[in-house]
């Protein structure tokens, strides 16, 4: 064999990261295992959504104005608020609708701008259009922002053989502890009436004695209010004082004096019978066709759902476990959007 054919066999052609990781193994096992690990937290930290975050810089303007018709209302409200807002910048496009009693405007802004400033703009602009609208219209426009990431993630339905207010405690105890972790926006209750406080007057008995509807209207103002009452100094220290005298009892109200004249004494429950009642239902609950105290749970924008779902459930094991929650209240899941995602996260771990 020739020495040139000997110089092109002894020819060792190499590739320096082989060359490393084949001298350097236990450091390649180290730097595998490390990002193995890290892959593995990256993912269970990861947000899990089952729709992607839709972000549309929108804000909701209405108004109220009750007793005109759609023409009066775009007329006299939609049209003065649409042309103040024209002007804001970065608005992409304006849509109202005028109905009876209610002005609707969805003002669209682009999507290079910010919704917290779009909203701050369109207060403004309803702020100095203020006095070119009606004198009378029952309360301010409300303007609020549109947020398409939150919506309720499962919904808690609590039913059973309690009554109304039992099963507003148990709701109103869900709601805070929920509302403490960190992935959770907001638990809106539904299925629940307004308390409200019913003085059901007799006519007869307030014109047999010479009570108006303001003397009563004026006695409650009176009575159930609390107010700072000057300071009192101790050695070198000034304290403020503040007098109580809010409702705290039924009776409170009932013992009210709504007339005192020659001796002669009116309470309240004379003429007016007192009721701790609820308001009329703005909204009704209903599963199974039974009615139900039903807590929806929203989530903030971006955060795991998955983790905040297992908290909310872990959260309602450890109240049933510790009493906070009588055994026989009936909780039901309903809409839970975490279990569509758990499916299909099985589906891409196995493939």
């Amino acid at each position: 064999m020739s020495d040139l054919q000997e110089k092109k066999h002894r020819v060792v052609r190499e590739f320096f990261l082989t060359n490393i990781a084949l001298n350097n193994k236990i450091s390649v096992y180290l730097l595998i295992i490390v990002l193995m690990v890290a892959g593995m937290v990256s993912y269970n930290r990861m947000p899990k959504e089952l729709f992607p975050e839709i972000v549309i810089p929108t804000v909701f303007v209405q108004t109220f104005y009750p007793g005109n018709p759609p023409v009066d209302m775009e007329n006299l409200v939609t049209r003065p608020i649409e042309k103040e807002l024209e002007s804001i910048k970065g608005v992409k496009e304006i849509n109202s609708t005028s109905s009876q009693d209610v002005s609707i405007i969805l003002v669209e802004f682009n999507t290079n701008v910010d919704i917290k400033a779009a909203l701050q703009d369109v207060k403004d602009g309803v702020d100095k259009i203020k006095s070119d609208l009606p004198n009378d219209l029952p309360q301010d426009p409300m303007v609020l922002d549109l947020d398409f990431t939150e919506f309720p993630i499962v919904y808690i339905n609590l039913s059973g053989d309690y009554s109304l207010n039992e099963l507003k405690k148990y709701a109103e105890y869900l709601e805070d502890e929920i509302e403490a972790f960190p992935e959770i926006s907001k638990v809106d209750i539904k299925g629940l009436n307004e308390r409200e406080i019913q003085i059901n007057v007799d006519p007869h008995d307030m014109a047999a004695r010479e009570i108006s509807f303001y003397d009563i209207e004026n006695a409650i103002g009176l009575e159930n209010i609390s107010m700072a009452s000057g300071q009192v100094r101790q050695q070198d220290t000034r304290r403020s004082l503040r007098v109580i005298g809010e409702f705290k009892t039924m009776e409170d109200i009932r013992n009210i004096i709504v007339k005192h004249e020659g001796g002669d004494i009116v309470y309240l429950k004379d003429i007016a019978d007192v009721v701790d009642a609820f308001a009329d239902p703005k909204d009704f609950a209903r599963l199974n066709k039974q009615p139900v105290v039903s807590l929806q749970v929203v989530k903030k924008g971006g955060e795991n759902l998955i983790s905040a779902t297992d908290k909310i459930f872990k959260t309602l094991d450890q109240a049933k476990e510790n009493g906070s929650l009588p055994a026989g209240l009936h909780i039901t899941i309903t809409n839970d959007q975490s279990d569509m995602i758990r499916k299909q996260l099985r589906e891409l771990e196995t493939v």
